[in-house]
């Protein structure tokens, strides 16, 4: 069921461009709105991954401050955030968590506009939304979201791309291929997770654009093959993580060519000739001269999208030599309702 699913994602990715852009256009000209200054989104888990990477794609592509909402003041403190001059987002695969639903409610109660994002356009959360960008992922049973998860980042692309629409559109017509072929490279991407077997914790690391992906990665790190993993902004890690790092070590790091990438990989050099760690690296370009997992080199605000898949046909792997069911996590559900 995971593997199937994660093969849906380049199918589900290009339904997505095909028929999102009518939602996409909706949600752009709200946010773009004169009396919009910030956005507040409100997400749990893969869905708060994937509003880190709307803090970078929508604050380069629309300009707007991006921060995400503490939906226990809502439901625990009793407090009421002032959302004066914020748009109001709600991320969420199922749509039915409480707390999500009470900061959409809340930025509703307001007068602030509301939008979500989600994968079941019927659900709680989506009912109080001024416009819904519904995913079309199809069922997702797998505990472990994937098709969901890309689809999310691509529909928080779709958004920002109607800013510049013949380019940027363009480039999102890129992207299913460019998952495709790492989903085709399974075998060889399988092969890197046997070295990692033994690990028992990690960091991982990312920055700008794939600050989401070394969250979203050490998410599944963990739900799926039971390791410890830690992520880390790169510019975080060199501020006193660094110290944790001791020979073989596992680190696991994703550094793709854009604005970042020259201080990404001087990094990881200094991770593995000062210390000697256990590193593999998710990028685009081989000629780096480090372990390495290759995927297709497209834009860089783009690339969270095959790099993450990578990570999932990686930690797929990974649990299975682990001798972990990556289809049953231990203690947890499909959907998780918290308050």
């Amino acid at each position: 069921m995971l593997l199937s699913e994660m093969a849906e994602q380049p199918a589900v990715l290009a339904g997505l461009i095909e028929h999102g852009g009518a939602d996409a256009v909706s949600a752009s000209g709200l946010l773009c709105a004169p009396d919009i200054h910030h956005v507040v989104i409100a997400a749990r888990g893969t869905s708060d991954n994937a509003a880190r990477y709307a803090k970078y794609v929508w604050g380069s592509k629309l300009g707007l401050p991006v921060t995400l909402a503490a939906p226990s003041l809502h439901t625990s403190h009793g407090t009421q955030p002032d959302h004066s001059g914020a748009a109001v987002v709600g991320i969420s695969q199922s749509g039915q968590s409480p707390d999500l639903i009470a900061v959409v409610e809340s930025g509703r109660r307001q007068g602030r506009p509301t939008i979500v994002i989600t994968n079941q356009p019927e659900s709680p959360l989506a009912s109080l939304a001024d416009v819904v960008v519904s995913l079309r992922a199809g069922p997702e049973r797998s505990v472990a979201a994937t098709k969901t998860y890309t689809a999310t980042l691509m529909a928080i692309a779709l958004i920002a791309a109607q800013s510049d629409r013949m380019a940027a559109i363009s480039a999102l017509g890129t992207v299913p291929d460019a998952v495709a072929e790492v989903l085709d490279a399974a075998s060889r991407i399988g092969a890197a997770a046997e070295a990692f077997g033994p690990v028992r914790d990690c960091v991982v690391l990312g920055r700008g654009y794939h600050y989401a992906t070394s969250f979203e990665w050490a998410l599944k790190l963990q739900e799926m093959a039971y390791v410890l993993a830690h992520p880390f902004s790169t510019a975080d890690f060199a501020h006193g993580p660094f110290a944790v790092l001791e020979r073989d070590f596992p680190v696991l790091a994703v550094a793709v060519r854009g604005a970042l990438f020259d201080g990404t990989v001087e990094m990881l050099h200094r991770i593995r000739n000062e210390r000697r760690a256990h590193l593999l690296v998710v990028t685009d370009d081989a000629s780096i001269g480090l372990p390495s997992i290759e995927i297709p080199s497209i834009d860089e605000w783009l690339s969270p999208i095959p790099a993450i898949v990578a990570a999932q046909v990686f930690t797929e792997a990974l649990a299975r030599v682990r001798g972990v069911d990556p289809e049953q996590p231990r203690g947890l559900r499909k959907i998780t309702k918290t308050t």
